[in-house]
């Protein structure tokens, strides 16, 4: 099982959600509270094992009712993710992959480990 990591920033609060090797496969926006952080994080335990994948990368892609999982190509190319929640607001991003296979395996990788316990960290 994964864990979502809370780390203190300069500027707030984030958390990275790690899969059982460790690698992280989504990351918050930094939140201004610890309670806004962990209510990001229970967001994301609620929404993300629901959710469909709107892959926009297809031509003439079917667009899905929030919360999703939306498929982008990014401006250096890569495919990612962004986790929105009921309301549309996105509580969760990745990282870039070169292929859409591995944004594909990361997004059933934060399905799976959505349910993940939460590891507080001092400051960066």
């Amino acid at each position: 099982m994964g864990k979502y990591v809370v780390k203190h920033t300069k500027t707030g609060v984030k958390f990275d959600l790690k899969a059982g090797n460790g690698e992280v496969i989504a990351t918050s926006e930094v939140y201004t509270t610890d309670r806004a952080c962990f209510s990001g994080i229970a967001s994301v335990k609620k929404n993300a094992p629901v959710s469909e994948i709107e892959n926009q990368t297809e031509e003439g892609f079917e667009k899905k009712k929030h919360p999703k999982f939306e498929v982008y190509v990014d401006k250096a190319g890569e495919y990612r993710f962004r986790l929105k929640a009921t309301n549309g607001q996105i509580i969760a991003v990745s990282e870039g992959y070169k292929a859409i296979s591995g944004c594909l395996n990361g997004i059933e990788s934060v399905k799976k480990n959505a349910d993940s316990e939460i590891v507080v960290q001092d400051a960066e």
